[in-house]
Formats: C-alpha cells, structure tokens, sequence
C-alpha cells in the first residue's frame, strides 16, 4: 500500500488525521499529520518532501472533496499546514521542488474554498514580503540575495490570482500594502522577478472586478505604467516579453491606461539623478514584431489591436507612422492561424485611418494580404479566412481611387482567383464574406489595363452559381420545417439567406461596373489584341455575359425565392440589378423586356409592391421597383413591332409613370374599381389611371392578365365615358391601351348599347392619327368590324394598318394561307362581317401599292375557299374588279418599268380574275361585265412587252379560260382584232427560241405554256365560228417537234401544252388563216411524192413525231399520257387524210406491239389507265394489226369486270366505253359467244352507270345550289339584323 504517512512517527498521531483513498486492492494511504512533520523535519531530505508532496497532489487531485473534509477536521491543523508549505518557498532551492509547493499549494486554497485559510496565505505572504523590505525606497540597498528568495512567493501570488480570480478583490481591499510593495520590486533588476511581478499583475487586473480595478488604477498609473515599458525596452528573455505583453495587454482594456502609455515618453530622473530611458510603446511593439518568434508577435500585433479598438482614428497615426504596417503584412507569409488571425485583427483597425492608404501600406501588402487569404483558404480554418476577407474587403472598400491597388494584370488575377475559391469553398459564411470582397473588388480604379473581363467573368459566374445551391439549401430547410411544424429552420437557412443576399450585391456591382467602364474608352477594348483580331476579352462579351446571367441564373433563383419566403433587402437588390441590365446592352432591351412581361413580372412586381410598400414601409424597394416598371414599359413600347409610338409620347408617358407608379399601391383586385374612379380635379389619380391602363395593356399583351377580362371591359368604358362626359384629351398612349383592352375583353361581356358606343367612338376619335391608337392584333381588328360606328370611323385605316404589316409574301397555297395567321384574322372578320369585302376593294381601288397587293392576296385566299354554287360574292366582285382593272390599266399604262408594284398589282387582279373566272363560270353565259372584263385584259396585254412574265402568264391564262368557257364568236373576234395581243404572242415565241436554253427560267417556260394554250384556243375558236383574222402568225414545225425532243428541260407543261397545239394544228391539216406552218430551212430541191403528201409534216419528221409519242407514253405521267394519245389520234388522222398508206403503215410497226405490251403488262392501274384504253381504241380505229383478243382485250375486259363498274373512275369509264363501241364497231372479234356477251354486258354495265351518275349529279348539285343560296340569304339577314340592333 502506497501513500503519505511516516512509519516512525505515525503511530502517535490522531487516527483522524489519517484515512484510505481508493479500492481495497490499489488503496492509498494519507496522514496529514505525518505529511506536515515531514515537511518541517529539516533531517529529511528534499527528495522524500518531493515524493510526500506528489503523492499528496495526486490523492487530492483524485479524491478532492475526501482530503478536503479530512484536512478541514480542525481548521488551526489546516492553517498550520499551509504556513509550514508557505515556510518552505524561500528556503527551497531546488526548483522543481518550489513547483511542486506551488502547485499543492494553489490545489490546496481551490480546493478547500477557505476564507479563513485564504486570509491566512494572504497575511502571511504580506509579512514575508514586508520583513524584506519595509521601506519602497531602500529597495536598492536590498542584496540581490534577499529579493530572488522571494521569487517563488511572487510566482505563488500569481498562480493563485491565475487559478482564483476572488483573490484579486481581496488583495485590493485588505492588502493595498502588500501590492504597493509589490510594485516597488518591479524595477529590481532581476528578469525573474520582474516576469513574475508582471505575471501577477497582469492576473490582478484582469480578475478583479470594475471596482478593484478602479482602485489600482492610481497604483498603476502612478507606478507601474512607465516602469512597465522600461522593463521591455529592456527585456532580454522570452519569459519577461511574454508576461509584460500580457501584463499590458491587461493595462490596454482602460483608456485611461491607453493614453498614458501611448504618450511619448520623457527624461524622468530618479534619486541620484540617474536617467531611466524607455522606449515609445510602438517601437517597443515594432520590435517585438520583428523577432522571430510567433508568439511574441501574437502578443504584439494583440497589443496593438487592444489600442487600436480605443480609437484607432487616435492611435494608428504613430503605429502607421512607426512602420508597423509593413511588418505586419510581413508577418502574414506565416501558417500560425493565432498569428494571421491577430496580424489581420490589427490590420482592419489599422485601415479606419486614412493615413494607412496616403502611405501606400495597403499597396505594398496587398499581395501579401492575398497569398496569405489563399493560405488561409487551403488551412480550412474559417473563422481566420473570415477574418482575412473581411481585411481584403475593407481595403478594397477604403483604398483612395487615386491610388492603384494592384499593380499588375497577374495580382489582378491572383486576387479574383482567391476570391472565387473562397466562394466555391465549403463554409456558407467564409462564401458570404469573399462574395463582399468580390463587391468591394468589382470598381473601376480596381482594374488592371488590360482588364481581364474573363477573369471577372467567371468570378461573377461562381458567385451566382453557389447563390443557386443556395437557394436549393434554404428551400430544402424550409420545407423540412414545413414538413416538421415544431422544428426551427436553424442558422443554415440564415447562413444561406445571407449568402444569397452578398451574392445579389456581387452581382449588382459587376453590372454596375459594366456600366461604369463603358464610359472609359480605354477599357471597352484589350489595347494588346492584335489589329484585325476578334477577342472574346471584351467589355462588350463581358456586358452580354450579364445580360445571359441574369436571364438564366439571377431570375430564376430570385424568383424562386420569392414564391416561398420574400424579404425586402433582397428584393431592393433584385430590382436593382434589373434595372442596370438597362444600361448594359441596349441593343437587346427589347427581348429582355419582352421574355420579363411574358414572365409575369408585371404582376409580380405589383403584388410585391401593394405587400411590401403598402402604408409608406420599404420607400427604396418602392422606389427600385416603380422605376423598373417605368424602363420595361418604355422599353416594350420603344421595340413594339405591334404599334408605333413616338419619341415624344414616349416622353409624356415618361413623365405619367415616373408621377403615378410610386403612389400606384393596392391590390390587383382594386384595379377596376381604381378605373372606374371619376377624378374630379385631381391630376394625381387623372395620371393614376393613366397609368394603370398602359400596365394592363402591355402586360395583357405579353399574356400577363392582371385583371379579369369580365370586369376589365366594364371598367374601360367607365372611364372612356367619363373621359368624354369631363372632355379630357387622354394622351394616345392611353386610348391606345383602352382600345386594346376592349378589344380583348369584348367576348367576356354583353355588347355596347349605342350611348356607351357612341362615347367611346367620340373619345377614341379625338386622337389625330390613327397609328397612335393601333395596335396589330387580331382581335383589335375584329373588335373594330364588330360595330358599325366603330367600322365606319376606324375599318379602312384598321384594315390598311393590317395589310400594311407582317409577311404576306410567305404562303402561296390557299392551305398555307388559312393557316397564316396574317390571313386568318382577316377571313375570319370577313366572316363575321362581308361588309369587310368593300373595305377590302377600296383599299385596291385607293390605296398604295403594296397594300393593294395584299389586300389582293386576301381576297383572292377567301374567294379559293369559298363554295364554288355561292355566285353572290362573284356577281359583287365582277363589276369592282373591272374598275380596278380599269384604274391598274391607267397607272400602268407608259410607266411599267417605273413601277414594279403596279404591275405586281395587275398580276394579281388578273390571277383573281382567274380564281373568279373558274370559280363563277360553271354553267353561266358570259356577260357584258365579262366581255369589259375580257376586253381591258387583252388591250393590256397587246400593250405588254414579251419580256412582263409575271402579268403575261396569269392574263394569257385568263384569256384561255375565257375562249374555253365562250361558246359564242364574239370573244374570238374581239381577240383576234386585237393586232397587238397577236404580236406579242409572236414575239414570245420568237423570243423563247431566240434566248439560249442555259438562260431559261421556269417564269419563261410557263410563259411559253400559256401563250401555246392560248394559241390552241384562238385557232379551235376561229375554225369554230369562221372569225376574221386580222393579223396572221407563224411558226415552224421544226420548232414545235424540237420541244418534244427537249422534254427533260422543258417540263411536262410545256410539252402538255405543245402537244395540245401540235394536236389542233394536225387536227387542221397544218393549215389555218390565223397560223401558217412552215420549215425552217428552205429545201434546194423538191420534195418527194410521199414528202409532198404530208407537207410540211414529211414522213420522216411523222417517224421521228410517233417515236417522241410512244416514248411519252412509256413515261406514264398522267398529263403526258393524255396529252400523247390526243396528239397520236390527230397524227394518224392526218396521216390517213393526206396519205392513208402512209397511216396504216405507221400503226402496223412492230414498235406499237412491244408499247402495247408494256402499257397492259405494268399492273391494274396501267392496264385501266384512260391513256392505254384510248390508244387501244385509235389502233382498233386505224385498223391496226397489233391489236388481238388475246390476251391485250380479254384481259382488260375481265379486269373490268372483276372490279366493277362502279368503281372504275369517270375518265377511265368513258375511255372503256369508247374502247368497246369501236370493238364493236371494228376490230379482232371475240371467239365466241361468251366473250361477246360479256363485252356487252360491260358496255350496258358502263352506260347504265353513267346515267346514274348523272342523275344523281344534277340533283346533288339543285340541292347544293339551294342550301347554298339559303345559307348565305341567312348569314345575311343575320348579319342585317345585328348591324340594325347595334
């Protein structure tokens, strides 16, 4: 068993004095009595006391409140203890062993909580102290002996300060004495027992109380303050330097101290006039900064934060002045985290003074400042990062803009670098505080020349990107906190709240410094590119990388944001950066503004103002948000493509929003009631309104419905009626919104009595151009076609704004254009209202060119879709068209090269002249109005030059139909009079011939189609009628057969056509007084007898003619076919007329057989194609050999009648009844009585059908005719009815 007892003198103590500590096994044993009597036996040695006093420390250190209850029995034993260990500090020598009574001892008052004990030690100290020196001025006639003795009991004092702060206040109040002694000892020369003083000094005034302090402050000032800093002017050890730093930093709390010891110091001389030098407080500092070891730099740089925090604007001056910034920037080349943390503790204070920057500290650390912000960044410790951005922040927040800071494009760089890695880093708060030094950085005298505006670029990007997780993080923390309603959201979501908010500022800033540096040229570009060099390191790339980031990252997380939890401070800078985005890229303002109104953000904006700014709360967010709603308003109005407003509207309407949107706060739900408010006099609530109705406008035109449309068009017309019943002048800004609006809410309310309509009509008219009140819409359009006041003011400029915009040019095809939504509002009004036609005619009668182009188009779309039995709008048409015609005719007579429009124009009434003719024509005699029609046609035609395909092609076409729909001689000799109009059909073809085949056009090709088409007519129509030709034409028939022969590069049209002209010139012998055919080489000898027959066609070119045909044929295109069996049935009938040898010899070649075969031998479809039937049926005609039963007639018999003869189509019908009446008639004659019997039961099969058909078309067609006259007698009467109610 181990412990503290003494065998020899145990057994004649006090049981109670002893006692066992521990388990039985490991059970220690303590007898205070023996402890004390070794203690004080002088025979034992220092060793043995050692051991006692260890074995004693670790029994109390383990059973504290055991030893305390055995030593405490009898308080005089207690005392006595304590005196006997107290007797033992000036006599020990070995210092091991004073430690060790020092420590027993302080363990000893802690543990015991004695006053009496603690009173004792303090008495017995002041005794000691006393019987050493009584007297403060003989402290130098001490020995040096006698002071050292008392250092372990100045080493206790200050231990037992350390460890018991109540002791201070006793001192202070009992023992005064002792203290003053105390003091005097301080300047003994001895660095022991000055570092120890120090030590107990510096624990006094730390642990006593404000009125322990307020009582040594005389002690110190008087005493101790100077001889403090003579003690480290003068300090040699580590020990001393440490003590003194915290002995002063102790002082440094009180001002008073402060002063006293920042005063420069003077020549004090003592008793025998000897001189104390002391150093000034900051040299003393400077000095100890400059060692080498870090902890008294910690103290220093602490000590001098401690005076700094007094008043730095009245200490940094000698600190800046004395150097010390520059080697505190020195000291931040270290990894010590206490050191950085107190290097930039000292710094921050140090940069309230604007000394510290006129001296240049800050840019000669500043690199320093930022390697040591990187350092700290990759130590992980984040108060002291914190602690470093905060410095970077405020230097960068305070530097004069007339001193550079960072004096390279590298520092530059290396400062955006740290900064995006502190950002980036794991801590929200270390984030927060380098996103505020990235605001502080982001200022034009920051920048480097070049700027590196990628640098700047990817630091706003890392901002805005750590803003987004954010973002995520504290919407992730508020739903938990929804999900669990008694939790906390807890500091996270703040963290991130705060986080959000730098960043926003971050962001703020860059788009202000955007703007900033575009007022600087020597920034907008890098002055090192290269000439002639594209660099994506430009303001300009820097201004659109904003712009983008502020679309694609700022909105939406703010915007998110604000569906959850708003907050004014953060909406202030949202607003405020959207408003920058104006000055940035003006260039793209108007997209900007558009994608912000068609985001609702008009709603949003005013929802957030009547929440936020209601009953004048948050007047900067009011402020920051009415001005936002200015720019987008005059933003979109400036780039709306939908009406035109100019510069000075803009700037009345400037001046209406500026005035009435800080005041405009309330609900949306308000709106109307707000509208329908009669001002009086009041100009405020006059612009008010004003200005809510050019809100609703452009919002309702991005989709953005503020108010319900049911309750917006009442409230519109109140205040249109009120206008006119006050006889105010709205600016045109504001009908142009009312206008809109009714237009758009109409359907949702009853219609407009005549009162209201004819108020509205008043006050809409007092606007003196009507562009100023449209707006290309389509229900504005149908709004102003829905009454007739409205139509009768308003339609034909309404109707001209219309055409005068948007692309017409797009769709051709009459399905292309009812989807266009151009032409669908226009068909749709002509729908709801056929008065729209007039409108529509007189703007082709009297308006521009162009717009009578388009309105051209419009009726030509509604005339294609209508139903071809409705004649009412055609007999409406005919007359109007012929004056257009008429006046086209006059403006384009002698100035067609001046004016391409017109003759666009006339183009287009002569293709609806077109749509008109073949939609009106079926079974109707031609007219007088046709016959004027037909007349102005051909004289501008005979006035055109060969070269105006675009108005040649449609008046050919035209002229075509009008001889194909004539059965009377009167068009044909009106025609064929007109000398010019056959001119320029010579000259079409003659220029067609003359103009080399790489320069055709398809225009040229289908020029030439119409004139061949026209041609044909002209000469079937004067055959018909015997008209008189005035004017003979001529062409080659070389030139004809050398289309066929071109057929790759002329088309199919031109060949169907050349066909058909070809057809009716064999079918007239080659020989008419309108064309007369010849060769075009003169021949040197004459002609053959089997020549001469056929001239000027000759056997070879018939040859060559019927290979061409057979080849078509092969082709099998629909339009060939036909057109290729009607020119081989003219040829062989000209050939039999002039030479039937010649004919019979033609349809006997093998060459037909192999055609034959091909054609039925190509599938169904081939075998019952019209074109295969028909040219079986000329064969069977001709008497050709080639033709047999089997298997070229039998097989199309039975395929006939396998698919019926109902199901055969009308063209294929009729050539198979054709085909078997001349079976009938001649040809190979079926084997037997079956077969004959079927093929006349096909026939009877085929005619019966076609009397059904034909019935049954006559009765669809009276029934049709009639629904269709009732119809459209019934959306007539209809619409009559409205207009009278209206």
């Amino acid at each position: 068993m181990s412990g503290v007892f003494c065998e020899r003198v145990h057994l004649r103590h006090d049981p109670k004095w002893a006692a066992r500590f521990g388990s039985p096994d490991g059970a220690q044993r303590l007898c205070a009595a023996c402890l004390v009597e070794m203690l004080e036996d002088s025979g034992i040695s220092v060793v043995r006391k050692k051991h006692a006093l260890s074995c004693f420390k670790s029994i109390m250190t383990r059973f504290p409140a055991e030893v305390a209850e055995l030593l405490m029995q009898d308080s005089r034993v207690c005392v006595h203890f304590v005196g006997t260990l107290l007797a033992l500090l000036p006599s020990a020598e070995d210092a091991s062993a004073i430690e060790q009574v020092i420590q027993v001892l302080v363990q000893l008052l802690v543990e015991l909580k004695s006053e009496l004990l603690l009173h004792c030690v303090l008495e017995q100290c002041e005794t000691k102290v006393s019987n050493k020196t009584h007297e403060p001025e003989i402290l130098q006639l001490l020995s040096p002996a006698s002071v050292r003795r008392c250092l372990p009991l100045f080493t206790f004092l200050g231990k037992l300060l350390d460890s018991l702060p109540g002791v201070a206040e006793r001192l202070t109040l009992e023992h005064m004495p002792l203290l003053q002694q105390l003091s005097a000892m301080l300047l003994f020369p001895d660095e022991g027992v000055q570092a120890s003083l120090c030590f107990a000094f510096g624990r006094l005034y730390g642990g006593g109380g404000s009125a322990a302090q307020d009582r040594l402050s005389a002690l110190f000032r008087d005493r101790l303050c100077t001889g403090l800093l003579t003690i480290m002017s003068r300090a040699q050890s580590k020990e001393l330097h440490i003590n003194c730093l915290g002995f002063l930093k102790q002082l440094l709390r009180g001002s008073e101290f402060v002063s006293l010891l920042m005063e420069p110091p003077v020549k004090e001389q003592n008793n025998e006039e000897t001189e104390i030098e002391r150093n000034p407080l900051p040299l003393t500092l400077k000095r100890l900064l400059m060692s080498g070891d870090e902890t008294l730099q910690i103290g220093s740089s602490q000590c001098m934060a401690s005076i700094l925090v007094h008043s730095p604007h009245q200490y940094a001056a000698p600190l800046i002045l004395a150097d010390i910034p520059e080697f505190l920037f020195e000291r931040l080349s270290c990894s010590n985290e206490v050191l950085l943390w107190s290097v930039y503790s000292c710094l921050l204070l140090l940069t309230e003074e604007k000394l510290f920057f006129t001296k240049c500290h800050s840019v000669y650390g500043i690199e320093s400042l930022v390697r040591s912000v990187k350092e700290a960044v990759r130590l992980g410790n984040p108060e002291v990062l914190k602690q470093g951005l905060l410095l970077f922040r405020e230097v960068l927040q305070r530097q004069p803009e007339g001193i550079k800071l960072f004096s390279s494009p590298a520092s530059f760089g290396e400062a955006v670098e740290t900064l995006r890695e502190g950002i980036t880093g794991s801590s929200l708060e270390v984030a927060t505080e380098a996103a505020w030094a990235a605001t502080a950085l982001l200022r034009v005298s920051h920048l480097p020349v070049p700027v590196q505006y990628q640098a700047l670029q990817s630091l706003v990007e890392a901002v805005l990107e750590r803003c987004r997780a954010a973002a995520e993080t504290a919407s992730l923390t508020q739903r938990r906190a929804t999900a669990q309603p008694g939790s906390e959201p807890g500091s996270q979501a703040s963290r991130a709240g705060a986080f959000i908010l730098s960043s926003l500022e971050t962001f703020h800033r860059a788009c202000r410094l955007a703007v900033d540096c575009s007022l600087h040229p020597s920034l907008l570009l890098n002055v090192f590119t290269a000439p002639h060099s594209h660099s994506i390191d430009t303001l300009e790339s820097f201004a659109r990388f904003l712009l983008s980031a502020c679309d694609t990252l700022c909105i939406p997380t703010v915007t998110s944001l604000c569906e959850r939890a708003p907050s004014a401070s953060l909406l202030l800078v949202f607003y405020s950066i959207l408003n920058s985005q104006y000055s940035l890229v003006p260039s793209m303002m108007g997209q900007f503004s558009a994608k912000l109104a068609s985001s609702c953000f008009f709603r949003l904006t005013l929802e957030l103002k009547a929440a936020f700014c209601a009953g004048e709360r948050n007047a900067q967010l009011n402020a920051v948000c009415s001005e936002f709603l200015c720019r987008v308003s005059l933003s979109l109005l400036a780039n709306q493509q939908t009406a035109e407003s100019t510069q000075q509207e803009l700037g009345e309407l400037q001046g209406v929003l500026q005035r009435a949107l800080p005041v405009l706060i309330c609900r949306l739900s308000d709106y109307p009631v707000l509208l329908s408010e009669d001002p009086g006099g009041e100009g405020a609530v006059r612009d008010t309104q004003h200005c809510l109705l050019t809100l609703l406008y452009l919002a309702h035109l991005h989709q953005d419905r503020l108010v319900a449309e049911a309750s917006l068009f009442p409230a519109v017309c109140t205040f249109l009626i009120c206008s006119q019943e006050r006889r105010d002048t709205p600016p045109a800004f504001t009908l142009r919104a009312a206008l809109y609006l009714l237009s758009v809410s109409q359907d949702y309310s009853r219609e407009l009595d005549w009162s209201p309509l004819n108020s509205i009509c008043s006050s809409l008219c007092v606007c003196p151009s009507f562009s100023s009140l449209y707006t290309h819409h389509p229900l504005v359009l149908r709004f102003l076609f829905w009454y007739p006041k409205l139509t009768d003011c308003f339609g034909l400029p309404a109707l001209q704004r219309w055409l005068g915009q948007g692309d017409w040019t797009g769709p051709q095809q009459n399905q292309d254009q009812e989807q266009d939504p151009s032409y669908r509002a226009v068909l749709a009004v002509i729908q709801d209202n056929p008065s729209t036609i007039l409108v529509l005619l007189g703007i082709i009668c009297t308006g521009e060119a162009q717009l009578s182009h388009n309105a051209l188009l419009v009726l030509k779309s509604y005339l294609q879709g209508r139903d071809p039995g409705d004649l009412s709008p055609f007999d409406l048409l005919r007359p109007r068209l012929l004056q257009i015609l008429q006046r086209v005719g006059i403006e384009s007579e002698g100035r067609a090269s001046e004016a391409p429009g017109v003759n666009r124009s006339l183009a287009l009434v002569l293709e609806l002249l077109i749509v008109v003719q073949v939609k009106s024509s079926t079974g109707r005699e031609m007219d007088s109005t046709d016959f004027k029609l037909l007349y102005h046609v051909s004289t501008l035609a005979g006035k055109m030059q060969s070269s105006s395909t675009e108005e040649l092609q449609p008046a050919f076409k035209y002229l075509y139909g009008s001889l194909c729909a004539c059965n009377s001689g009167r068009a044909v000799s009106m025609l064929l009079s007109n000398v010019g109009l056959l001119d320029l059909l010579q000259s079409v073809w003659e220029l067609y011939w003359a103009r080399p085949q790489s320069s055709d056009s398809p225009a040229h090709t289908s020029l030439l189609s119409s004139a061949c088409l026209l041609l044909t007519a002209l000469l079937k129509s004067q055959r018909a009628h015997s008209a008189q030709v005035y004017r003979g034409f001529s062409l080659s028939i070389d030139q004809i057969l050398q289309l066929l022969s071109s057929r790759k590069k002329s088309g199919s049209l031109l060949l169907a056509s050349s066909l058909l002209l070809l057809q009716t010139l064999l079918d007239q012998d080659l020989s008419s007084a309108l064309l007369s055919v010849g060769l075009s080489e003169r021949r040197e000898r004459p002609l053959e007898a089997h020549d001469s027959a056929l001239y000027p066609l000759s056997s070879e070119r018939a040859n060559w003619l019927l290979i061409a045909l057979q080849n078509l044929l092969i082709q099998r295109q629909d339009l060939l076919l036909h057109s290729a069996v009607g020119c081989l049935g003219a040829l062989l009938g000209f050939l039999t007329r002039r030479n039937q040898n010649t004919a019979l010899h033609v349809v006997s070649q093998p060459w037909t057989r192999f055609l034959l075969y091909t054609l039925l031998n190509s599938g169904e479809e081939s075998m019952l194609h019209p074109a295969p039937l028909s040219l079986i049926t000329l064969l069977l005609k001709y008497q050709s050999k080639n033709v047999a039963w089997e298997p070229d007639l039998n097989q199309i018999v039975e395929t006939a009648k396998r698919r019926g003869a109902g199901e055969l189509g009308e063209s294929t019908a009729q050539a198979l009844r054709e085909l078997l009446t001349q079976l009938q008639s001649s040809g190979p004659a079926p084997p037997g009585l079956k077969e004959k019997e079927e093929v006349q039961n096909l026939l009877e099969e085929l005619e019966r059908e076609e009397r059904r058909e034909r019935r049954g078309e006559r009765a669809s067609s009276t029934e049709g005719s009639g629904r269709r006259r009732l119809t459209y007698l019934a959306e007539l009467l209809k619409h009559r009815i409205r207009e009278d109610k209206k």
